[in-house]
């Protein structure tokens, strides 16, 4: 079984026009803002302080790369569907996070974050069909498991099965909060990593 044994934080990225890359695979990790990517990175580095995770929204506007195992990188974008930010923000994080996509070589996958409480939203959809569309395999996470009773899970995991048009199997259930779900998740990542 594959374990975590390193992570640090890289860098962080705006301009994309001539990117070529840090040599290593990139896992993709998109969502909502307020999803929990960052708390789901910490949760895979077994470090609570390697993300930055903010009870703002829409805090995180750069792409930020961090380094496991020496391996692989994570690839954190800027959430989406964030109401507050302009409508030129969103635009402008839009146009980065497509020239990034547009530019590197290197991704292996793409972990789509749901809210395991919530219906997916337009964007979700829009975004599951972009990778889609470019060939790039995604991996739906469904966070914060620990928000919702048990008896609940499997009527909202049905919801999002049905929504993303997805296998209900296909969907892994994570809490960052509990820390539940991290070792098939990183078994999960591990599959395109070593393109299995």
């Amino acid at each position: 079984m594959k374990t975590i044994k390193s992570a640090c934080f890289l860098k962080s990225e705006t301009d994309f026009k001539n990117y070529k890359g840090f040599g290593y695979p990139e896992i993709v990790f998109a969502g909502r803002s307020n999803v929990g990517k960052s708390s789901l990175i910490n949760l895979i580095a077994n470090n609570g302080k390697l993300a930055k995770v903010s009870a703002t929204q829409g805090k995180t506007k750069l792409v930020n790369f961090f380094l496991f195992n020496d391996e692989f990188l994570l690839v954190d974008l800027p959430g989406y569907g964030y109401a507050s930010a302009g409508k030129d923000e969103q635009e402008r994080w839009a146009k980065m996070i497509n020239c990034y996509l547009e530019n590197s070589k290197q991704i292996k996958c793409a972990i789509l974050l749901v809210d395991i409480r919530h219906t997916p939203t337009k964007q979700d959809i829009q975004i599951l069909d972009y990778f889609t569309f470019n060939n790039i395999p995604v991996t739906i996470v469904a966070t914060k498991l620990d928000k919702i009773k048990n008896s609940e899970k499997q009527r909202n995991l049905a919801n999002i099965s049905a929504t993303l048009k997805v296998g209900i199997n296909n969907i892994f259930v994570v809490s960052a909060e509990k820390k539940i779900g991290r070792d098939e998740l990183v078994q999960r990542i591990y599959q395109f990593i070593d393109g299995e």
